[in-house]
């Protein structure tokens, strides 16, 4: 198989509400615009927005995205986009910045219907973390 793109694809019931969230929290430009699906980039990232309820999906697997998705969105600054989206901005943390031992400096956010968004900047690992990951790593090779 010869994979020529691969992006998620949101199931929402408003669709206009999370594309809209999406073009002005995350900066993602619409690249196609339906009343029932949303295609937007960012850079060379893609994602689309459907309705969960739209007859190109098969019966009894409409659903909303919120369970057990996890977005994440690597950026160069992280505390840059906590101050824009959550100090300064109108999106509440679920999760308030912070930096993670295994190597992350991030927070969460919520997304329409309950979709969780991580906003990351890797980090160096703690000195136990890291040398977990030598250790994995020489074992692989």
């Amino acid at each position: 198989m010869a994979l020529t793109s691969f992006y998620p694809v949101l199931m929402t019931s408003d669709v206009a509400a999370t594309a809209r969230f999406f073009r002005d929290h995350l900066v993602f430009d619409v690249t196609f615009e339906a009343d029932w699906y949303v295609s937007m980039r960012r850079d060379q990232f893609e994602l689309a927005v459907l309705d969960a309820s739209h007859e190109t999906i098969p019966d009894g697997r409409g659903g909303y995205v919120s369970a057990g998705v996890l977005l994440n969105l690597e950026v160069d600054d992280v505390d840059a986009e906590y101050r824009r989206l959550v100090t300064d901005g109108p999106l509440e943390a679920l999760l308030p910045i912070r930096s993670e031992d295994f190597g992350q400096r991030h927070f969460i956010v919520a997304g329409p219907e309950g979709i969780l968004i991580d906003v990351i900047t890797p980090i160096e690992p703690s000195e136990d973390f890291a040398t977990a990951f030598a250790v994995k790593a020489a074992e692989v090779h």
